[in-house]
């Protein structure tokens, strides 16, 4: 019945021409074809019944409707099947005495249907249009519209016709999205008539094809987009939120205002689902939207970089400028998120599967990524920029000249220039000089053999006196600055060679060379770690509950001493690897004081009498072992602090014989030698017990005394005891400080090396 109902719709459209219907009509029909055939033909003829009156040359449409699809191979392409069919056109028409202007006119409509590509949305208005071409293209297209069993069973018979199932179901997803994508009708009576039906069977097909489809990431790039825009958003309230804690400018002039930060935040978090909202749509509304939001940001970055204070030695940048910028980047990167997920939902990805694997890991991820992102790259940034921005370092790169011996004579041998409120018992021995700190956030580098000045590191956003000690031989200045935590500064230039991380700010020095720390935790266990000159971590090691901890460290082990506030547990010693942290051996001796000192390779510490607070004998522990080396004896009468100083391989003994009373005017001296625990030598003088003392490396024990002629230098030898009266503008009320053999004291405001 249906080649009979198409052959009464040829109708003598040429005369004299049944057999060339009988042919076309026996090529739609024949057995090799699984698609595109008589039911598909009688489609596009009765749709091109009703749109033929927009053609200028009815004829010639209705001979290429019969003709386009009279070649077809087998999963074919459809470029290919056109030329051959306009070929056969070209072939056949001729001998029925068709005029060669419309047979050429024929071929050419034939070879339009190859690509039926429709024109995008919003974009199909050509110089000049086509009628004829349009009629037919809308024609072929009507398959499109036809009843929704109908179109099933077409398109099953176009994908079993392309081959391969998997690989057709793929290739037919593809056109399918693509047709969903543009205009599906190219004249506006097709779109009226046809274009809702065939739009609901292409968008029914679809579905289908992606739940036939295995797609376990299809769509996760729209996803992570859409994940990106909400939690990029969130991310810039987090931030801007912190930048409120934070000041714009150091020191802080006035009241700074929190307004900003925190009106951003609010605007953050209000964008967060309006972008959402806007990268889960195709509409002009949501990407309007997206580009306001970035318009926004891009704005207040302009605004935050033209308002970021000039840093000069009194003025310096605050934690929320680089916090501030980071919100802005981040709503910003958010914007864009939202806005290319809005564009290619429209372009590509407007029918993706609801959920799948690749959706769901998206949107875990790109939270993840985004906090990541806070912690290890804006946190470290912010940081390094107000590191960056509010250091200076000036000075030369002269050669460090090298460190005199004192004598101690009574004569000076250099006096630097003016240090306000910064004295010699503060100076730090390093292999290029003397550091010292001062109280406007400095640290200064003096030569050692001219006090002239080698360099300065200063920093505007700290006006308190930094902590300073030094590391790695002398090589390095580990300076603590109030708010910021420990630098790490080059002795020889004053660079700042690295930063310690933030976690580590809180943290005591134990020892500064090798370095050790200590982080208290109240009630908690102590935790004593094993740290390099940057400040990064090689070990810890923590004892348990409510133990406090003190350290001291030779070349390759550490003696921890542990003091146990709570429980039954006894005190004790414990030997750790110096680079790994090993427990190398554990002792419980309740009569070993935590004072201790590093000498020779040894642990010296003090063992506390029955009887006062003067101790019974110093001890000498091997720190890879824990075993004792030698005791030394305290003799009983001594009654004073008992100061333990190393000097070379001797350890120095500072005490006072007989009552610890303030009539008691005499000191001792004592050097042990550190290999043997015998002593080396003794010397008794009359200075005061309880004056300050320095002792230089060779053990000689120096303090200062005033008496009604002046300032005068006491030094406690080996040779004896002396004395050496000095210069005027010495202070004797501050303390004595030796760097190596050099002695320092201090002037009004300056430090005075004696000769």
């Amino acid at each position: 019945m249906a080649v009979v109902a198409l052959r009464e719709r040829w109708n003598e459209l040429i005369p004299g021409s049944e057999a060339l219907a009988d042919e076309l009509i026996a090529r739609y029909v024949g057995r090799n074809r699984r698609a595109y055939r008589d039911q598909y033909l009688d489609t596009v003829l009765t749709a091109l019944d009703s749109l033929l009156q927009l053609s200028t040359d009815p004829t010639s449409v209705r001979l290429a409707a019969w003709f386009h699809r009279a070649v077809h191979e087998p999963g074919g392409d459809p470029a290919e099947d056109a030329e051959a069919s306009a070929r056969l056109a070209e072939q056949l028409l001729p001998g029925y005495g068709v005029d060669p202007i419309r047979i050429a006119e024929v071929a050419r409509l034939i070879r339009l249907t190859g690509d039926l590509a429709a024109p995008p949305p919003d974009a199909y208005a050509p110089a000049r249009r086509d009628a004829n071409g349009d009629v037919l293209l809308d024609a072929v297209n009507s398959t499109l519209a036809t009843a929704p069993a109908r179109y099933a069973a077409h398109t099953a018979e176009v994908r079993r016709d392309a081959g391969e199932r998997t690989t057709a179901a793929t290739r037919r997803y593809d056109e399918v999205r693509n047709l969903l994508d543009g205009h599906l009708f190219r004249t506006q009576l097709a779109r009226q008539r046809m274009g809702p039906a065939a739009r609901s069977n292409l968008e029914a097909e679809l579905s289908g094809l992606d739940s036939e489809l295995p797609a376990p990431w299809r769509g996760w790039q729209q996803a992570a987009l859409a994940a990106g825009a909400t939690f990029g958003a969130i991310g810039a309230v987090v931030v801007a939120i912190a930048a409120a804690g934070a000041s714009w400018q150091v020191p802080v002039v006035g009241h700074e205002s929190g307004w900003t930060p925190l009106g951003l935040a609010i605007l953050s978090f209000v964008a967060a689902p309006i972008l959402f909202r806007s990268a889960r749509s195709g509409s002009q509304r949501a990407k309007l939207v997206s580009g306001t939001v970035i318009a926004v940001a891009a704005t207040g970055l302009l605004i935050a970089w033209a308002q970021v204070p000039a840093t000069n030695p009194a003025v310096g940048v605050g934690l929320r400028v680089p916090l501030l910028i980071s919100a802005l980047l981040l709503l910003l990167v958010a914007g864009t998120a939202a806005l290319v997920a809005s564009a290619l939902r429209t372009r590509a990805a407007r029918f993706t599967p609801p959920r799948n694997i690749g959706q769901q890991l998206a949107w875990l991820a790109v939270p993840g990524v985004i906090a990541l992102t806070l912690l290890l790259v804006v946190q470290p940034l912010a940081r390094n920029y107000v590191l960056d921005s509010n250091e200076r370092v000036e000075g030369t790169a002269r050669p460090a000249g090298p460190a005199p011996r004192s004598e101690l004579d009574g004569r000076v041998a250099w006096i630097s220039r003016a240090l306000s409120v910064a004295g010699a018992e503060e100076a730090v021995s390093t292999q290029y000089g003397i550091a010292v700190p001062r109280q406007t956030g400095v640290v200064e580098m003096l030569d050692a053999g001219t006090g002239e000045l080698r360099w300065r590191y200063s920093r505007s956003d700290s006006d308190e006196k930094p902590n300073i000690a030094a590391t790695a031989d002398g090589r390095y200045v580990v300076a603590e600055f109030a708010d910021i935590g420990y630098l790490l500064l080059d002795a020889d230039t004053g660079q700042r060679e690295a930063a310690w991380p933030g976690r580590t700010r809180d943290h005591s020095i134990q020892q500064a060379d090798p370095l050790l720390t200590v982080e208290e935790v109240g009630r908690g266990s102590d935790k004593l770690r094993g740290v390099d000159p940057d400040g990064h971590e090689r070990w810890s090691y923590e004892p348990g509950r409510c133990t406090d901890i003190s350290a001291v460290a030779t070349a390759d082990a550490v003696v921890s001493f542990l003091g146990h506030s709570c429980g039954d547990e006894p005190d004790g010693m414990v030997g750790l690897d110096l680079k790994t942290g090993k427990e190398l051996w554990t002792k419980s001796p309740s009569n070993l004081f935590r004072r201790s000192v590093v000498v020779g390779g040894l642990v010296v510490v003090a063992e506390p009498s029955d009887e006062g607070d003067a101790p019974a004998a110093l001890v000498a522990v091997e720190p890879r072992t824990g075993d004792i080396k030698w005791r030394w004896p305290v003799p009983p009468d001594w009654s004073c602090r008992t100061l333990l100083t190393p000097a070379g391989r001797l350890v120095v003994v500072v005490d006072c014989p007989g009552p610890g009373t303030r009539e008691n005017s005499r000191t001792v001296v004592t050097a042990i030698d550190s290999t043997t625990g015998r002593t080396a030598w003794q010397t008794t003088a009359p200075v005061s017990p309880r004056a300050r003392v320095a002792v230089t490396e060779d053990a000689r024990v120096v303090s200062l005394s005033r008496a009604a002629d002046g300032c005068w230098a006491n030094v406690i030898s080996r040779t004896g005891f002396r004395r050496a009266r000095l210069p005027e503008g010495i202070s004797c009320s501050r303390d004595v400080r030796a760097v190596g053999n050099l002695v320092l004291t201090s002037g009004n405001a300056n430090i005075i090396a004696l000769r």
